[in-house]
Protein backbone atom coordinates (compact mmCIF):
# COMPACT_ATOMS: atom_id res chain seq x y z
CA UNK A 1 0.00 0.00 0.00
CA UNK A 2 1.65 3.22 -1.16
CA UNK A 3 1.78 6.44 0.83
CA UNK A 4 1.67 9.54 -1.38
CA UNK A 5 0.13 12.94 -0.84
CA UNK A 6 -2.46 12.95 -3.63
CA UNK A 7 -2.83 10.27 -6.31
CA UNK A 8 -4.72 12.69 -8.56
CA UNK A 9 -1.49 14.67 -9.14
CA UNK A 10 -0.14 11.94 -11.43
CA UNK A 11 -0.72 13.81 -14.71
CA UNK A 12 1.58 16.67 -13.74
CA UNK A 13 4.21 14.17 -12.65
CA UNK A 14 3.86 12.21 -15.88
CA UNK A 15 4.58 15.32 -17.93
CA UNK A 16 7.76 15.92 -15.94
CA UNK A 17 8.89 12.32 -16.42
CA UNK A 18 8.24 12.40 -20.15
CA UNK A 19 10.24 15.64 -20.46
CA UNK A 20 13.34 14.20 -18.80
CA UNK A 21 12.93 10.90 -20.67
CA UNK A 22 13.25 12.80 -23.94
CA UNK A 23 16.59 14.13 -22.70
CA UNK A 24 17.99 10.93 -21.16
CA UNK A 25 18.92 8.72 -24.12
CA UNK A 26 21.16 6.36 -22.14
CA UNK A 27 18.33 5.32 -19.83
CA UNK A 28 15.99 5.11 -22.82
CA UNK A 29 18.34 2.61 -24.45
CA UNK A 30 18.77 0.63 -21.23
CA UNK A 31 15.00 0.48 -20.77
CA UNK A 32 14.67 -1.26 -24.13
CA UNK A 33 17.49 -3.67 -23.32
CA UNK A 34 16.18 -4.45 -19.84
CA UNK A 35 12.67 -5.03 -21.19
CA UNK A 36 14.09 -7.80 -23.34
CA UNK A 37 16.67 -9.27 -20.94
CA UNK A 38 14.73 -8.99 -17.63
CA UNK A 39 17.87 -8.97 -15.41
CA UNK A 40 15.83 -8.23 -12.28
CA UNK A 41 13.05 -10.76 -12.77
CA UNK A 42 11.82 -11.92 -9.37
CA UNK A 43 13.92 -9.37 -7.46
CA UNK A 44 12.78 -6.62 -5.12
CA UNK A 45 14.65 -3.31 -5.32
CA UNK A 46 14.47 -0.74 -2.52
CA UNK A 47 15.37 2.73 -3.76
CA UNK A 48 15.91 5.92 -1.78
CA UNK A 49 17.02 8.76 -4.07
CA UNK A 50 15.73 12.33 -4.40
CA UNK A 51 12.26 11.59 -5.71
CA UNK A 52 11.83 13.80 -8.74
CA UNK A 53 11.32 13.12 -12.45
CA UNK A 54 14.81 11.82 -13.32
CA UNK A 55 14.70 9.34 -10.45
CA UNK A 56 11.24 8.25 -11.57
CA UNK A 57 12.64 7.47 -15.01
CA UNK A 58 15.34 5.29 -13.38
CA UNK A 59 12.62 3.48 -11.42
CA UNK A 60 10.76 2.71 -14.64
CA UNK A 61 13.92 1.41 -16.27
CA UNK A 62 14.52 -0.98 -13.36
CA UNK A 63 10.88 -2.03 -13.39
CA UNK A 64 11.15 -2.73 -17.12
CA UNK A 65 13.93 -5.16 -16.19
CA UNK A 66 11.51 -7.13 -14.04
CA UNK A 67 12.15 -5.53 -10.66
CA UNK A 68 9.43 -5.09 -8.08
CA UNK A 69 10.09 -1.51 -6.98
CA UNK A 70 9.83 -0.08 -3.47
CA UNK A 71 10.51 3.64 -3.70
CA UNK A 72 11.03 6.51 -1.29
CA UNK A 73 12.89 9.82 -1.25
CA UNK A 74 16.27 10.64 0.28
CA UNK A 75 15.27 14.12 1.45
CA UNK A 76 11.74 15.27 2.39
CA UNK A 77 12.19 18.66 0.72
CA UNK A 78 13.26 17.20 -2.63
CA UNK A 79 10.30 14.85 -3.02
CA UNK A 80 7.87 16.00 -5.71
CA UNK A 81 4.36 14.79 -4.88
CA UNK A 82 3.15 14.71 -8.48
CA UNK A 83 6.07 12.51 -9.52
CA UNK A 84 5.42 10.16 -6.59
CA UNK A 85 1.78 9.93 -7.70
CA UNK A 86 2.84 9.04 -11.26
CA UNK A 87 4.97 6.14 -10.01
CA UNK A 88 2.19 4.96 -7.73
CA UNK A 89 -0.11 4.91 -10.75
CA UNK A 90 2.43 2.61 -12.45
CA UNK A 91 1.78 0.10 -9.70
CA UNK A 92 5.03 0.71 -7.83
CA UNK A 93 5.17 0.77 -4.04
CA UNK A 94 5.84 4.42 -3.24
CA UNK A 95 6.29 5.93 0.22
CA UNK A 96 7.12 9.62 -0.06
CA UNK A 97 5.49 12.97 0.70
CA UNK A 98 7.09 16.39 0.32
CA UNK A 99 7.87 18.28 3.50
CA UNK A 100 7.23 15.56 6.10
CA UNK A 101 9.01 15.77 9.45
CA UNK A 102 11.93 13.55 10.38
CA UNK A 103 9.82 10.89 12.07
CA UNK A 104 7.58 10.36 9.04
CA UNK A 105 10.55 10.51 6.66
CA UNK A 106 12.22 7.63 8.47
CA UNK A 107 8.94 5.70 8.61
CA UNK A 108 8.89 5.82 4.80
CA UNK A 109 12.46 4.53 4.66
CA UNK A 110 11.45 1.65 6.92
CA UNK A 111 8.56 0.78 4.60
CA UNK A 112 10.88 0.01 1.70
CA UNK A 113 13.22 -2.00 3.95
CA UNK A 114 10.30 -4.02 5.31
CA UNK A 115 9.81 -5.33 1.76
CA UNK A 116 13.01 -7.35 2.36
CA UNK A 117 14.83 -6.12 -0.73
CA UNK A 118 17.36 -8.07 -2.77
CA UNK A 119 19.05 -4.90 -4.08
CA UNK A 120 19.32 -1.49 -2.41
CA UNK A 121 19.87 1.79 -4.28
CA UNK A 122 20.79 4.41 -1.72
CA UNK A 123 21.58 8.13 -1.64
CA UNK A 124 23.39 9.13 1.52
CA UNK A 125 23.36 5.77 3.26
CA UNK A 126 20.09 5.96 5.19
CA UNK A 127 18.65 2.69 3.84
CA UNK A 128 21.85 0.78 4.56
CA UNK A 129 22.03 2.28 8.03
CA UNK A 130 18.44 1.35 8.85
CA UNK A 131 18.61 -2.23 7.61
CA UNK A 132 21.76 -2.88 9.66
CA UNK A 133 20.53 -1.18 12.84
CA UNK A 134 16.82 -2.02 12.83
CA UNK A 135 16.33 -5.00 10.48
CA UNK A 136 19.54 -7.06 10.70
CA UNK A 137 17.49 -10.20 10.00
CA UNK A 138 17.01 -8.96 6.41
CA UNK A 139 20.69 -8.41 5.57
CA UNK A 140 21.31 -12.02 4.50
CA UNK A 141 18.75 -11.62 1.73
CA UNK A 142 20.46 -8.57 0.21
CA UNK A 143 22.52 -9.44 -2.87
CA UNK A 144 24.10 -6.00 -2.80
CA UNK A 145 23.47 -2.32 -3.28
CA UNK A 146 24.56 0.90 -4.96
CA UNK A 147 25.48 4.19 -3.26
CA UNK A 148 25.05 7.45 -5.15
CA UNK A 149 26.87 10.04 -3.04
CA UNK A 150 30.21 11.02 -1.55
CA UNK A 151 28.59 11.24 1.89
CA UNK A 152 27.13 7.76 1.53
CA UNK A 153 30.49 6.28 0.52
CA UNK A 154 32.11 7.86 3.59
CA UNK A 155 29.49 6.19 5.80
CA UNK A 156 29.91 2.85 4.04
CA UNK A 157 33.68 2.88 4.42
CA UNK A 158 33.28 3.65 8.13
CA UNK A 159 30.96 0.64 8.46
CA UNK A 160 33.42 -1.51 6.51
CA UNK A 161 36.33 -0.49 8.74
CA UNK A 162 34.34 -1.49 11.81
CA UNK A 163 33.28 -4.80 10.26
CA UNK A 164 29.61 -3.74 10.30
CA UNK A 165 28.75 -3.83 6.60
CA UNK A 166 27.09 -7.19 5.90
CA UNK A 167 26.68 -7.20 2.12
CA UNK A 168 28.38 -5.77 -0.99
CA UNK A 169 27.84 -2.12 -1.88
CA UNK A 170 28.89 -0.64 -5.22
CA UNK A 171 30.55 2.78 -4.89
CA UNK A 172 28.62 4.34 -7.78
CA UNK A 173 29.74 7.82 -6.73
CA UNK A 174 33.36 6.84 -7.37
CA UNK A 175 32.78 5.81 -10.99
CA UNK A 176 34.44 8.28 -13.35
CA UNK A 177 31.25 8.77 -15.38
CA UNK A 178 29.59 9.81 -12.13
CA UNK A 179 31.86 12.09 -10.14
CA UNK A 180 33.67 13.76 -13.03
CA UNK A 181 30.36 14.91 -14.52
CA UNK A 182 27.56 14.68 -11.93
CA UNK A 183 29.56 16.11 -9.04
CA UNK A 184 31.34 18.80 -11.06
CA UNK A 185 29.02 19.91 -13.88
CA UNK A 186 25.74 18.72 -12.36
CA UNK A 187 26.29 20.23 -8.92
CA UNK A 188 27.92 23.33 -10.37
CA UNK A 189 24.91 24.17 -12.51
CA UNK A 190 22.08 22.95 -10.29
CA UNK A 191 23.34 24.75 -7.16
CA UNK A 192 23.32 28.08 -8.97
CA UNK A 193 19.96 27.27 -10.57
CA UNK A 194 18.58 26.83 -7.03
CA UNK A 195 20.23 29.97 -5.66
CA UNK A 196 19.27 32.18 -8.58
CA UNK A 197 15.64 31.13 -8.81
CA UNK A 198 15.26 31.50 -5.03
CA UNK A 199 16.98 34.86 -4.52
CA UNK A 200 16.64 36.54 -7.94
CA UNK A 201 19.82 38.48 -7.14
CA UNK A 202 22.80 39.26 -9.34
CA UNK A 203 25.93 37.18 -8.78
CA UNK A 204 28.35 39.26 -10.86
CA UNK A 205 30.58 41.41 -8.68
CA UNK A 206 29.61 39.57 -5.48
CA UNK A 207 31.99 37.62 -3.25
CA UNK A 208 31.12 33.93 -3.17
CA UNK A 209 32.62 31.70 -0.48
CA UNK A 210 32.75 28.01 -1.42
CA UNK A 211 33.51 25.74 1.53
CA UNK A 212 35.14 22.57 0.22
CA UNK A 213 37.01 22.08 -3.05
CA UNK A 214 36.22 18.49 -3.89
CA UNK A 215 34.58 17.72 -7.23
CA UNK A 216 31.30 19.33 -6.16
CA UNK A 217 33.07 22.40 -4.81
CA UNK A 218 35.11 22.68 -8.00
CA UNK A 219 31.89 22.79 -10.01
CA UNK A 220 30.23 25.37 -7.77
CA UNK A 221 33.32 27.61 -7.82
CA UNK A 222 33.70 27.27 -11.60
CA UNK A 223 30.10 28.34 -12.23
CA UNK A 224 30.36 31.21 -9.71
CA UNK A 225 33.41 32.47 -11.60
CA UNK A 226 31.49 32.18 -14.86
CA UNK A 227 28.68 34.29 -13.39
CA UNK A 228 31.18 37.04 -12.62
CA UNK A 229 31.72 36.47 -8.91
CA UNK A 230 34.91 36.89 -6.91
CA UNK A 231 35.39 33.38 -5.51
CA UNK A 232 36.93 32.54 -2.14
CA UNK A 233 37.58 28.88 -1.28
CA UNK A 234 37.94 27.46 2.22
CA UNK A 235 39.57 24.06 2.67
CA UNK A 236 41.15 21.71 5.21
CA UNK A 237 43.04 19.70 2.58
CA UNK A 238 46.32 21.39 1.57
CA UNK A 239 46.40 19.74 -1.86
CA UNK A 240 42.89 20.90 -2.72
CA UNK A 241 43.75 24.35 -1.40
CA UNK A 242 46.68 24.44 -3.84
CA UNK A 243 44.35 23.38 -6.66
CA UNK A 244 41.98 26.24 -5.83
CA UNK A 245 44.87 28.72 -5.72
CA UNK A 246 46.17 27.57 -9.11
CA UNK A 247 42.65 27.87 -10.55
CA UNK A 248 42.82 31.55 -9.69
CA UNK A 249 40.68 31.54 -6.54
CA UNK A 250 41.45 33.21 -3.22
CA UNK A 251 42.00 30.66 -0.44
CA UNK A 252 41.24 31.72 3.14
CA UNK A 253 40.20 30.17 6.46
CA UNK A 254 36.47 30.48 7.09
CA UNK A 255 37.20 32.88 9.98
CA UNK A 256 38.51 35.42 7.47
CA UNK A 257 36.17 34.55 4.61
CA UNK A 258 33.13 35.04 6.86
CA UNK A 259 33.80 38.79 6.95
CA UNK A 260 33.91 39.10 3.16
CA UNK A 261 31.29 36.85 1.61
CA UNK A 262 27.95 37.80 0.07
CA UNK A 263 27.07 34.17 -0.73
CA UNK A 264 28.26 31.15 1.27
CA UNK A 265 27.92 27.63 -0.15
CA UNK A 266 29.00 24.62 1.91
CA UNK A 267 30.02 21.52 -0.07
CA UNK A 268 32.11 19.51 2.38
CA UNK A 269 30.12 16.50 3.60
CA UNK A 270 31.13 17.46 7.15
CA UNK A 271 29.31 19.20 10.01
CA UNK A 272 29.79 22.56 11.68
CA UNK A 273 31.43 24.27 8.71
CA UNK A 274 29.68 27.58 9.46
CA UNK A 275 29.09 28.18 13.16
CA UNK A 276 28.43 30.95 15.67
CA UNK A 277 31.84 32.62 15.38
CA UNK A 278 31.42 32.89 11.61
CA UNK A 279 27.84 34.12 11.78
CA UNK A 280 28.86 36.95 14.13
CA UNK A 281 31.38 38.17 11.54
CA UNK A 282 29.09 38.12 8.49
CA UNK A 283 27.83 41.23 6.78
CA UNK A 284 24.19 42.27 6.71
CA UNK A 285 22.31 40.42 3.98
CA UNK A 286 24.73 37.49 3.70
CA UNK A 287 23.14 34.46 2.02
CA UNK A 288 23.93 30.98 3.32
CA UNK A 289 23.15 27.70 1.60
CA UNK A 290 24.29 24.10 1.62
CA UNK A 291 25.02 21.66 -1.18
CA UNK A 292 26.24 18.81 1.04
CA UNK A 293 23.97 15.81 1.59
CA UNK A 294 22.87 16.49 5.19
CA UNK A 295 21.72 19.79 6.72
CA UNK A 296 24.52 19.87 9.29
CA UNK A 297 27.15 21.94 7.49
CA UNK A 298 25.57 25.26 8.54
CA UNK A 299 24.72 25.35 12.25
CA UNK A 300 21.04 26.23 12.29
CA UNK A 301 21.09 25.99 16.10
CA UNK A 302 23.67 28.79 16.21
CA UNK A 303 21.62 30.91 13.83
CA UNK A 304 18.51 30.48 15.96
CA UNK A 305 20.38 30.98 19.23
CA UNK A 306 21.82 34.31 18.13
CA UNK A 307 18.75 35.68 16.34
CA UNK A 308 16.25 38.04 17.94
CA UNK A 309 13.80 37.33 15.15
CA UNK A 310 13.34 34.45 12.69
CA UNK A 311 10.99 34.96 9.78
CA UNK A 312 10.25 33.95 6.19
CA UNK A 313 11.59 36.60 3.85
CA UNK A 314 10.59 34.84 0.66
CA UNK A 315 9.78 31.26 -0.32
CA UNK A 316 12.73 29.09 0.71
CA UNK A 317 14.52 32.02 2.39
CA UNK A 318 14.57 32.26 6.19
CA UNK A 319 15.81 35.53 7.70
CA UNK A 320 17.70 35.53 11.02
CA UNK A 321 17.78 39.04 12.47
CA UNK A 322 20.74 39.59 14.77
CA UNK A 323 20.77 41.89 17.83
CA UNK A 324 22.77 44.52 15.93
CA UNK A 325 20.17 44.66 13.15
CA UNK A 326 22.02 42.52 10.61
CA UNK A 327 19.95 39.89 8.78
CA UNK A 328 21.54 36.58 7.78
CA UNK A 329 19.59 34.65 5.17
CA UNK A 330 19.41 30.84 4.99
CA UNK A 331 18.15 29.09 1.86
CA UNK A 332 16.05 25.91 1.90
CA UNK A 333 16.44 25.30 5.65
CA UNK A 334 20.09 24.42 5.12
CA UNK A 335 19.19 21.36 3.05
CA UNK A 336 20.48 20.63 -0.45
CA UNK A 337 19.79 23.93 -2.17
CA UNK A 338 19.82 22.45 -5.67
CA UNK A 339 17.00 20.03 -4.82
CA UNK A 340 15.13 21.64 -1.93
CA UNK A 341 14.98 24.92 -3.86
CA UNK A 342 15.35 23.58 -7.40
CA UNK A 343 14.92 20.57 -9.66
CA UNK A 344 18.34 19.03 -9.10
CA UNK A 345 20.92 18.18 -11.72
CA UNK A 346 20.18 18.55 -15.43
CA UNK A 347 18.62 15.52 -17.09
CA UNK A 348 21.58 14.89 -19.40
CA UNK A 349 23.95 14.68 -16.41
CA UNK A 350 21.72 12.33 -14.41
CA UNK A 351 21.39 10.20 -17.52
CA UNK A 352 25.02 9.18 -17.03
CA UNK A 353 24.78 8.79 -13.24
CA UNK A 354 21.62 6.71 -13.41
CA UNK A 355 23.01 4.61 -16.28
CA UNK A 356 25.87 3.74 -13.91
CA UNK A 357 23.27 2.94 -11.23
CA UNK A 358 21.21 0.73 -13.52
CA UNK A 359 24.19 -1.17 -14.93
CA UNK A 360 25.69 -1.59 -11.44
CA UNK A 361 22.40 -3.03 -10.18
CA UNK A 362 22.41 -5.40 -13.14
CA UNK A 363 25.99 -6.37 -12.32
CA UNK A 364 24.93 -7.20 -8.75
CA UNK A 365 22.03 -9.33 -9.98
CA UNK A 366 24.27 -11.29 -12.34
CA UNK A 367 27.59 -11.40 -10.47
CA UNK A 368 26.80 -11.66 -6.76
CA UNK A 369 29.47 -14.32 -6.23
CA UNK A 370 32.21 -12.01 -7.56
CA UNK A 371 31.49 -9.23 -5.08
CA UNK A 372 33.13 -9.02 -1.68
CA UNK A 373 31.17 -8.06 1.40
CA UNK A 374 31.95 -4.37 1.84
CA UNK A 375 32.59 -1.52 -0.56
CA UNK A 376 33.15 -2.53 -4.20
CA UNK A 377 34.19 -0.25 -7.03
CA UNK A 378 32.24 -0.07 -10.27
CA UNK A 379 34.01 -2.21 -12.91
CA UNK A 380 35.92 -0.18 -15.50
CA UNK A 381 33.95 -1.81 -18.29
CA UNK A 382 30.71 -0.28 -16.95
CA UNK A 383 32.31 3.17 -16.90
CA UNK A 384 33.61 2.69 -20.44
CA UNK A 385 30.23 1.34 -21.59
CA UNK A 386 28.45 4.46 -20.32
CA UNK A 387 31.06 6.79 -21.82
CA UNK A 388 30.84 5.13 -25.24
CA UNK A 389 27.04 5.25 -25.17
CA UNK A 390 27.18 8.96 -24.33
CA UNK A 391 29.64 9.72 -27.12
CA UNK A 392 27.44 7.80 -29.52
CA UNK A 393 24.45 9.92 -28.50
CA UNK A 394 26.51 13.00 -29.31
CA UNK A 395 27.55 11.56 -32.66
CA UNK A 396 31.21 11.51 -31.60
CA UNK A 397 33.65 8.79 -32.60
CA UNK A 398 37.14 8.37 -31.16
CA UNK A 399 40.38 6.68 -32.16
CA UNK A 400 41.37 3.13 -31.26
CA UNK A 401 44.80 1.68 -30.64
CA UNK A 402 46.28 -0.41 -33.42
CA UNK A 403 47.55 -3.88 -32.40
CA UNK A 404 51.10 -2.51 -32.57
CA UNK A 405 50.20 0.42 -30.29
CA UNK A 406 48.40 -1.94 -27.91
CA UNK A 407 51.51 -4.08 -27.67
CA UNK A 408 53.76 -1.04 -27.18
CA UNK A 409 51.72 0.62 -24.46
CA UNK A 410 51.46 -2.61 -22.45
CA UNK A 411 55.14 -3.51 -22.70
CA UNK A 412 57.97 -2.62 -20.35
CA UNK A 413 60.76 -3.44 -22.76
CA UNK A 414 60.35 -0.73 -25.41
Amino acid sequence: MSIVKDKSLWDSGEKKIQWVKANMPLLYGLEKEFSSEKPFQGLRIALSVHLEAKTAHLCRVLAAGGAQMYVTGSNPLSTQDDVAAALERDGMNVFAIHGVDGEEYFSHLRKVIEAQPHIIIDDGGDLVNIIHNEYPQFTDGVLGGCEETTTGIIRLKAMEREGKLKFPMMAVNNAECKYLFDNRYGTGQSVWNGINRTTNLVVAGKKVVVAGYGWCGKGVAMRAKGLGAEVIVTEINPIRAMEAKMEGFTVLPMEQAAKLGDFFITVTGCKGVITEKDIKNMKDGAILCNAGHFNVEISIDDLEKNAVRVYERRQNITGYEMPDGRCINLLAQGRLVNLAAGDGHPAEIMDMSFAIQALSAKYIAENREKLKTGVNYVPAEIDKNVAMRKLDCWGISIDKLTPEQEKYINSWNV
